[in-house]
């Protein structure tokens, strides 16, 4: 009888950044913090510091931490909201951050988190506003026509866990 092949799921391995933690290539990793209310995915929306707009939390790598694992900690810092990160990339998307005096093309790359808590405190809470909406209406208040795409085909049934 032949041997039946195993399916070993591959981990993302957290990152190794160089002295002074930066890379060549600008990248990101946000997370799109979810949860299913009465069958509903809602997604969890923060406002940027400076011009306000409605945003996924996002930062940048962390030395020792997976893409996903990353993008939770933003979760935390950003949203004050916590749960598990999946290591699946949903997608990523582009913007230009002007950092210093250099408009800088950002690569962004989305993790899912399911969220399990919610806290009334949090680190950047005086800084942003934290908003729970629908899907379909959290894609819709997105700026970046590639993030509005991930987020409204996101579908959380599909994720392996």
């Amino acid at each position: 009888m032949p041997q039946q092949a195993t399916k070993k799921k591959k981990r993302q391995l957290p990152l190794k950044l160089r002295e002074g933690g930066k890379t060549d290539v600008r990248t990101q990793f946000a997370a799109l913090c979810y949860r299913v209310t009465d069958g509903t995915v809602e997604v969890c929306l923060v406002t940027s510091r400076k011009s306000k707009r409605w945003i996924l939390p996002k930062g940048w790598p962390m030395h020792k931490q997976t893409p996903a694992a990353a993008a939770a900690t933003e979760a935390w810092e950003e949203a004050g909201v916590t749960g598990q990160p999946i290591d699946h990339c949903l997608g990523a998307y582009s913007y230009v951050k002007p950092l210093s005096q250099n408009p800088t093309p950002v690569i962004v790359m989305v993790y899912p988190v399911k969220i399990t808590n919610i806290a009334s405190k949090w680190p950047e809470k005086k800084q942003r506003k934290r908003k729970w909406v629908p899907q379909r209406i959290a894609a819709k208040k997105l700026q970046e026509p590639e993030l509005r795409r991930i987020v409204a085909t996101f579908d959380p049934e599909r994720l392996e866990n």
